[in-house]
């Protein structure tokens, strides 16, 4: 086992399933304590933590709807009961629906941003006070925060402020030696393309320049990177994990 995480504890929103699920198991292979939330895949979740125990790792199961306040705050304190406190956040958990704006209603509209941006709100409003001096935070954006989306204005719309809020806490939490950065992937392996047919996974693979859909890993690894001390230089900045189908 590595070490970069050594004796770290984590706390990383939807980590059921595909993003989520590699950026915990990435960080128990190098040697962190991981607070594995789920909202309604708690089968999923188990599995999650039976790997990360199988790769030398330990965790705790925390299930919480993060838009709602009263449930990520419970979760929190589970978390630092347990640990004591909270070296890493990792702002994961999100939904997405495809569809034109003229589709998108104000329930909808209201659901997303409740989800992917005021679930970041409560997660940090809750957890920074328990977050230790040194310790990261991350984001997961997406790279339709900055060039926009013909199908998803609202899920666009809500990433975007993701790195309004981030930039914020960078320059907020400075003082605290408290880096707060965000990674943007492209189109990621998961089940956001699940529905895409072979045709159309073809269609999209060529529009990248490296020729291939992004792997969960892909944006483990630069969570891994923004999690540890090598990043401890680094903050109020988005790593861009797209293969090169937006470079900014």
């Amino acid at each position: 086992m590595n070490e970069l995480l050594r004796g770290k504890t984590a706390l990383v929103t939807g980590s059921s399933r595909g993003i989520g699920r590699a950026i915990t198991i990435e960080f128990a292979k190098h040697g962190a304590f991981v607070g594995v939330n789920y909202f309604k895949r708690k089968e999923k979740a188990i599995d999650v933590l039976k790997v990360v125990r199988e790769n030398g790792g330990d965790g705790i199961l925390l299930q919480a709807d993060v838009s709602k306040e009263t449930q990520v705050k419970k979760m929190v304190e589970i978390l630092v009961k347990e640990r004591r406190g909270i070296d890493i956040i990792v702002n994961n958990a999100g939904i997405y629906y495809r569809g034109y704006f003229k589709k998108i209603d104000s329930e909808r509209w209201d659901e997303i941003m409740n989800v992917n941006l005021k679930g970041c709100y409560n997660v940090c409003k809750y957890a920074i006070p328990y977050l230790k001096e040194g310790g990261k935070i991350i984001f997961i954006s997406s790279q339709l925060a900055f060039k926009g989306s013909s199908h998803g204005a609202d899920y666009a719309a809500s990433k975007a402020g993701i790195l309004g809020l981030m930039r914020s806490l960078a320059l907020e939490l400075a003082p605290r030696k408290i880096n707060v950065n965000a990674i943007a992937p492209g189109t990621i392996d998961t089940d956001i393309i699940a529905s895409y047919t072979k045709k159309q996974r073809e269609e999209r693979t060529k529009t990248i320049p490296l020729k291939r859909l992004g792997k969960p890993e892909d944006v483990a690894n630069a969570c891994l990177f923004l999690a540890s001390p090598l990043s401890d230089y680094i903050t109020g900045e988005t790593i861009h994990v797209n293969g090169g189908l937006y470079i900014h």
